[in-house]
């Protein structure tokens, strides 16, 4: 009878513990961190880095507190090695001088059931500014197979890429430019939480 009180004891004193804030890493290879420009102004050309980084904290009960990470330039890929030569340079990202962009969250509002606006400062060629993203709200936490913790969400944002000194362009004989200066941010973070 009293190992059964004791259990039922250590059963309640475990239900009512407040869950602790988390710290989850960003899942490299179930995430992705993509843009999307205007080419030509006629079609939108899509590209992504496979190098980048990243932390997510949330709070006892679950909302999101920081997003920061970092995207190794080097990484980028369009499918099309020319022109991804070509946004490594100093027309571009120059990566000669700037081998990572960054960003780090500085506000953040909203909850876990409609989303979140994160405000950050977002670091490109060396030039800080302020950016706001849309993020989802944070799905889980679930258990893989292997007894990981996990979780995962979605960021939106727009940026004008002159904002960061990305300023390459081109005319075309019929008007417009090459490139669109606004760029869309896509990114899908599936995370995994620390020990």
């Amino acid at each position: 009878m009293r190992t059964a009180l004791l259990a039922v004891a250590t059963l309640l004193a475990t239900a009512s513990a407040p869950a602790a804030a988390a710290t989850w890493k960003v899942d490299r290879s179930h995430s992705q961190v993509g843009f999307e420009v205007t080419h030509l102004m006629v079609s939108t050309v899509r590209g992504a880095f496979s190098g980048f980084d990243g932390t997510v904290e949330t709070d006892a009960s679950g909302k999101l507190t920081k997003i920061a990470g970092t995207v190794d330039v080097a990484s980028v890929d369009t499918k099309d090695t020319k022109r991804d030569d070509h946004l490594r340079g100093a027309d571009f990202f120059d990566l000669a001088k700037f081998a990572q962009m960054s960003f780090t969250s500085t506000q953040v509002t909203g909850d876990n059931t409609k989303g979140y606006t994160v405000t950050g400062n977002l670091t490109i060629r060396g030039v800080t500014k302020p950016v706001t993203l849309t993020v989802a709200p944070i799905k889980g936490p679930v258990k893989d197979p292997w007894g990981n913790t996990k979780g995962g969400t979605s960021l939106r944002g727009k940026i004008n890429r002159k904002d960061f000194g990305v300023n390459w362009n081109a005319a075309l004989d019929s008007g417009g430019v090459v490139v669109g200066d606004e760029v869309t941010l896509v990114i899908e973070l599936e995370l995994n939480q620390a020990a």
